[in-house]
């Protein structure tokens, strides 16, 4: 409710409060209603205190106020000017209308037996188990029978029940004869329709006749042909005009495929059955070829049965869906918040359609001027329906496409929507009864529907897994009692049943609809998700049965920020904001342009954004300044305008006006205020070098009555020159405009900041999580299970044979480097993982160690969990290929750091070895040097490799220039780094080793030395042919043999160190562990002096 405060007259202070009385006795015994009440009551009684403020009551079933005629009432405030001895009489009037509801709400006081009226309401769905509820609320319902009803109604007590038989047995049948039976047996007052088929089947027609003076809320069977029939819809609504897609009906195969064929193929179509099929009966073809089998699907193989014998085929519309349901009482309509819901059954709007996974109202997509126009629509439909002989009574669902031309009608449905029913009774403040009872007697515009103000509903149907396709059932509920004790919470059961232990069991594909409220849909979704993880379906085996989307509303959530201008000028300014949307750099968009000059160029602007955009002159002649802004401001809430930008506009504003925009109307203003404020145009410009200042530029701040004193937004800077004039500074301050704009609408479009809104999915790195565990189990071994998700991963040294005290634990870290650019640019990353490992694990070898675990971290800008995950399964092979468990990592999502797409590695691996077997030891002149080749250019020198791909023209899916079988560039680069753990183990074992080196970045030439002792050096007089992608490397390159020494593996990627009497025996464990290649690279000499440590005897060949 909101009350009407605006000054009585200049000469007094005096308050005019406008009570609007409540439109039932259901909204006035509300929590909300009493408060107001009591507050009138203490205004009234507060007698001869002016500053109390003067109450008139206004009577929204009557459209009049209390005490006054019809002629006094146009006028209301010059009236009460000019008849101040009124006041006494108006305050009798309103304290008379609070008497009578207080006199009402006593008799409700009074025994049950004065809530007489029993309403028998057919269905058995989340629908009916909403509508119950709502009906039970009236203080006019003795008892709400649902037939056959769920285990929720069943379970609900109080005044709902489930129908039974004359012996007291359920009812499980609601066709016309059972239904009837029961209205009788019970003497209902009314009966309530809630699904389709009684309908169609005549059930409002049969009680017509043998129970006439039933009241009967749901259309005849003729009405009911505006769902039953598509192809009469579409007739209906062509003939009486209104707006829906060009279309054809057809009874004949043949003939609609013709009709197919002769249209353009790329105009789009979509292919109904015209009759009932269970909402699946719409196939959305997306080629002329898919659109004749749609036509043979349903009209010659009859997929939807008799539903298909005629064919609705219809042009394809784009914009957001709204289903807009409407109360209809055969004469008129009234329409309530329009709902949007969820029809596929996966996030993302993804998989199969159902009946709905998930609803929440008001949409807001459906601005007030678009809900006019539904309306409209829907009485049009009713008047019509009236004249053809057929009235409409009941609920009229008007389905509706908000096409870039307006708001066109997709369908009818002839009841309440589920799930939008769900969301949109509990929005209804007026008593459901008493709306249901003025329809069944053509009176709805005596009662004033009205429906709760910023509030929001949301809910989330829990369904069996594998809805809508075969699911299973009767599993238990749990975490029913917990759901509903979650505030601003309602659960509403569908396909549920109560079991001889009174256990509520699934029984349906859609089981339930957990209904949330708030002040707003981010609230209600909290409130609505909160609850329904506190919800299991178990199996007799203890598993979760239960399915539900996690992305309700998320559209929504994320809309676009409603923005309205107000100019008079030509709207400079305003470019730059238009095109930030249109490249989509700004999440907003402009839906109106409001100009107080007919001739304003900045209405041409509002013009060329389309016909769905408000373009509008408004005329100042007559009006008062708060009149003016009030028109303004009719036509702005009317867009649905939620911002507004005031962009060079020529007039003061309202104080009206700047209350009811508070905190979301922003200026710009050609100085940094608070200097100048005031002034406009040249005159700010020319004041700021008349002062001397050094800067200037523009300011956006909150308008408020204080011209240019509302509170500043953003201020953007520029500099003053000596010889700047007040145009060439108007010039640069103007250029600054837009930006500022579109700086302080961004702000606007973020009021919160949540984990996700900067970037990071937890949800995103939890399935990472679930998705790698398999790959990391992979990798046991004694000492550690390789399980995740702890906070530190667990190794047992005594597992795995080694006793702490003469045990000396290694650890070594690396990268990959920038081979990851490759990876990331050819989108194959499981062989870096790998690439990860042995860059860590082989440098624990050369220490004499075995690698025990290892640990990996990812770091990225966006976590693409397939992505991510590849690169883990190729971590987990890495560490196989090891014989180390991968037993933790961590996974850091960093928008700020990290461009999307891009990531990098990092891993740490540990090993053991005895303290007595360290290498290198013993390393010394005569020693044997034997080479174990590399698997390719493994992870060290990328820059350079990169560098050269580029030189050469190729990119990485070129066709590999050298090793025509290794595919592309990409492919041969990404050969993973060979891992040497498993075939220098055998030899550390058996004490053959006296050193190890790693040949990694710096080549043989930097890495060799560090196994050496200082007196000796590496003679090398076998090192192999150089393999084809060194050569290639070399030749583009045009690097010497030296250059290259220091900066690739060149073929070599491990070099053992072993005695001279002991080098035919590790040639023959090293080819048992399977390398079949041992280079003999050459031997150790002593070395005199400050000598280089390896001495080449031999050219890169």
């Amino acid at each position: 409710r909101t009350f009407l405060n605006t000054a009585a007259g200049k000469t007094t202070d005096t308050q005019l409060i406008i009570y609007n009385l409540p439109s039932s006795l259901t909204e006035y015994l509300s929590e909300a209603s009493q408060k107001e009440a009591s507050f009138i009551r203490s205004t009234l009684f507060a007698g001869s205190n002016a500053s109390a403020g003067q109450v008139i009551a206004y009577d929204g079933n009557a459209n009049k106020f209390l005490g006054l005629d019809n002629d006094s009432s146009s006028g209301i405030i010059d009236f009460l000017k000019t008849n101040p001895s009124l006041s006494g009489s108006l305050a009798c009037a309103t304290l008379a209308a609070l008497s009578a509801l207080d006199s009402a709400a006593t008799e409700q006081l009074l025994p049950v037996t004065s809530q007489s009226d029993t309403v028998v309401l057919i269905g058995s769905g989340g629908r009916e188990h909403a509508l119950a509820v709502a009906l039970a609320q009236s203080p006019l319902v003795k008892e709400v029978i649902v037939c056959p009803g769920n285990g929720g109604t069943k379970a609900e007590g109080g005044k709902i029940s489930n129908a039974v038989d004359s012996d007291g047995n359920p009812i499980s049948k609601q066709d016309n004869d059972t239904v009837l039976e029961l209205v009788k047996r019970v003497n209902a007052k009314m009966v309530v329709v809630g699904p389709e088929q009684p309908l169609v089947d005549g059930v409002v027609d049969v009680l017509a006749v043998e129970c006439p003076s039933v009241k009967v809320f749901g259309p005849s069977k003729a009405g009911a042909e505006l769902e039953a029939s598509k192809a009469f819809t579409k007739d209906f609504l062509q003939q009486h005009g209104i707006p829906t897609a060009k279309y054809q009906n057809f009874t004949s195969a043949d003939e609609a495929i013709a009709y197919v064929k002769s249209l353009d193929p790329n105009d789009r179509q979509v292919v109904k059955a015209s009759g009932l099929a269970a909402g699946k009966g719409v196939l959305l073809p997306t080629t002329q070829e898919e659109t004749i089998e749609a036509v043979k699907e349903i009209m010659s193989d009859k997929a939807f049965g008799a539903a298909g014998d005629t064919c609705v085929i219809e042009s394809f519309m784009t914009g957001p869906e709204a289903s807009c349901l409407a109360f209809c009482d055969g004469k008129t309509a009234v329409l309530m918040p329009a709902a949007q819901d969820h029809k596929r059954a996966l996030d993302n709007d993804e998989g199969l359609n159902t009946g709905g996974m998930g609803a929440y109202a008001p949409a807001p997509c459906v601005t007030p001027e678009m809900h006019k126009e539904i309306e409209a629509m829907c009485i049009k439909t009713v008047e019509k329906m009236a004249e053809r002989g057929t009235p409409y009574v009941g609920v009229l669902y008007a389905g509706m496409m908000l096409t870039p031309n307006g708001p066109s009608m997709l369908e009818y449905n002839c009841r309440f929507g589920d799930p939008e029913t769900q969301v949109v009774l509990p929005l209804l403040e007026t008593d459901l009864y008493e709306v249901m009872t003025a329809c069944c007697d053509g009176e709805l515009d005596s009662i004033d529907v009205r429906f709760k103000e910023n509030v929001s509903a949301a809910t989330v149907v829990c369904a069996a897994k594998g809805y809508p396709e075969s699911y299973p059932k009767g599993m238990a509920i749990k975490g029913l009692d917990q759901a509903g004790s979650v505030d601003n919470v309602k659960v509403y059961h569908a396909g549920t049943k109560l079991d001889d232990e009174n256990v509520t069991r699934c029984s349906g594909g859609r089981v339930l609809a957990v209904t949330g409220m708030g002040s707003n849909l981010t609230e209600a979704l909290a409130a609505s998700y909160k609850a329904v993880k506190q919800i299991t379906f178990e199996d007799s085996n203890g598993d979760s049965l239960m399915h539900y989307r996690t992305d309700i509303a998320k559209g929504a959530i994320r809309k676009k920020l409603r923005i309205g201008v107000l100019g008079s000028t030509r709207g400079t300014a305003l470019l730059p904001v238009m095109e930030a949307i249109a490249n989509g750099s700004l999440h907003a968009e402009i839906v109106a342009v409001v100009s107080n000059r007919s001739k304003a160029l900045i209405l041409e602007k509002g013009k060329s954004l389309g016909v769905t955009v408000t373009t509008q002159f408004v005329s100042s002649k007559g009006l008062t300044k708060d009149q003016y802004d009030a028109e303004c401001t009719s036509v702005l809430v009317g867009a649905g305008v939620e911002y507004m930008l005031l962009v060079g506009y020529m007039r003061i504003l309202s104080k009206q006006f700047c209350d009811y925009w508070a905190g979301s109307c922003i200026n710009v203003h050609p100085s940094l205020l608070p200097k100048h404020a005031g002034g406009m145009d040249l005159e700010v410009h020319q004041a700021v070098i008349d002062a001397k200042e050094t800067e200037s530029g523009c300011t956006i701040h909150e308008v408020t009555e204080e011209v240019d004193g509302g509170p500043i937004v953003i201020q953007k800077v520029v500099n003053v020159d000596g010889s700047d004039t007040a145009e060439s500074l108007k010039s640069k301050v103007q250029a600054l405009e837009g930006a500022a704009f579109i700086e302080a609408i961004q702000k606007k479009c973020k009021t919160t900041v949540s984990y996700a809104d900067a970037g990071v999915s937890i949800d995103a790195g939890n399935s990472l999580v679930e998705m790698i565990k398999p790959a990391c189990k992979a990798t046991r071994r004694p000492g550690c299970d390789a399980d995740l998700g702890g906070f530190g991963g667990l190794f047992d040294l005594a597992a795995a044979g080694y006793k702490s005290e003469d045990t000396i634990i290694i650890g070594a870290t690396d990268g990959v480097g920038t081979k990851l650019r490759v990876a990331h640019m050819t989108k194959k990353h499981e062989s870096v993982g790998i690439d990860l490992v042995a860059m860590c694990v082989n440098d624990l070898i050369v220490a004499g160690g075995e690698p025990l675990f290892f640990l990996d971290y990812f770091a990225t800008g966006k976590l693409d969990v397939n992505e991510a995950a590849a690169v883990v399964r190729g971590i987990a092979e890495g560490c196989s290929q090891a014989g180390c468990g991968l037993i933790g990592g961590e996974t850091a999502e960093m928008p700020s750091m990290y461009a999307p797409g891009d990531y990098d590695l990092a891993g740490f691996s540990v090993g053991a070895v005895h303290k007595d077997k360290v290498l290198p030891q013993n390393v010394s002149a005569g020693d044997v040097l034997l080479g174990l080749p590399s698997s390719g250019v493994h992870s060290n020198g990328f820059s350079l490799v990169r560098k050269l791909v580029e030189k050469a023209n190729l990119d990485y899916e070129s066709a590999c220039p050298w090793d025509k079988n290794a595919g592309t560039v990409g492919d041969s680069l990404l050969t993973p780094t060979k891992i040497y753990v498993k075939c220098c183990l055998p030899l550390l074992k058996k004490e053959m080793l006296t050193g190890l080196s790693h040949i990694t970045g710096g080549g043989l030439l930097e890495n060799l030395p560090r196994s050496l002792p200082s007196n000796v050096k590496a003679e090398i007089t076998g090192h192999p042919p150089l393999p084809a992608v060194f050569s290639w490397m070399k030749q583009i390159s045009g690097l010497d043999d030296y250059e290259m020494l220091r900066t690739f593996n060149n073929g070599v990627g491990m070099v053992l160190i072993v005695k001279s009497d002991v080098v035919d025996e590790a040639k023959t464990l090293l080819r048992e562990a399977g390398e079949d290649v041992v280079y003999d690279l050459g031997v150790l000499t002593e070395r005199q002096g400050d000598e280089e440590q390896v001495e080449m005897k031999c050219s890169l060949a």
